[in-house]
């Protein structure tokens, strides 16, 4: 969400699920000093912030069901949406530094119904190929990360229409998105800078001493990333 600030996007709408009391109590009791600098005085009587985080934010906090999946969660929101041409959309479990005016920009010059980042995978799997027949002969083995494959970084920009392919029940990609693409309305954005998800303990671990660091790649609002206006 801070990124999305950064990029002066701070209208948010939060498709809560499992565990949406967490999410509901972290905001409601959210102390600005823990994350910024501040001046103490007058005995405690005065609190002076250095910076603030969410003062200018409005969060609609969207309450989409526990086992809903992404399209329907969507669809769930879709009346907090009137009157928006266009909309960024995030699976929340990815972090990057690309410039998003730039891929916004894109977006709007190509005049299609949707566009999602296509980044390379931050696995350290490899791919292998097999030889013909039911020999097992490896013929091929490299890194995944070597070669040309993307994968859907789950940074989205939609038009309003998204919500005409998407229908009951159906997840966003296996219906809408192939959809969209059928009737070439849907583009990648291509970006070889920093991306990557958070999708296991061991991803959190490394996440988290890179944070420690203080050079995040992520954090675009401190000027460790690209920062355009």
């Amino acid at each position: 969400m801070k990124y999305y600030a950064h990029h002066g996007h701070k209208d948010f709408i939060l498709c809560l699920g499992h565990r949406a009391d967490a999410v509901k109590n972290y905001f409601l009791n959210y102390n600005e000093c823990i994350s910024n600098d501040f001046v103490l005085s007058g005995g405690g009587k005065s609190l002076e912030l250095f910076n603030s985080d969410i003062h200018d934010w409005r969060i609609t906090f969207a309450d989409t069901g526990i086992d809903s999946n992404i399209g329907q969660r969507l669809k769930v929101v879709e009346k907090y949406l009137q009157g928006e041409e266009e909309f960024l959309a995030n699976y929340s479990d990815g972090l990057t530094d690309l410039p998003l005016p730039q891929q916004i920009e894109h977006f709007r010059q190509q005049g299609k119904i949707a566009s999602f980042l296509c980044v390379r995978p931050n696995l350290s799997y490899h791919l292998v190929s097999l030889q013909e027949g039911n020999s097992g002969i490896v013929s091929g083995i490299r890194a995944i990360s070597d070669g040309s494959v993307r994968i859907n970084g789950g940074f989205f920009i939609f038009k309003h229409k998204i919500f005409d392919y998407i229908g009951d029940g159906e997840e966003l990609v296996n219906g809408p998105l192939h959809r969209l693409m059928d009737e070439k309305q849907l583009i990648g954005y291509p970006y070889d800078g920093f991306w990557t998800s958070m999708d296991t303990f061991k991803d959190k671990q490394r996440l988290e001493s890179l944070w420690g660091t203080g050079a995040a790649p992520w954090e675009v609002w401190k000027g460790s990333g690209h920062v355009l206006s």
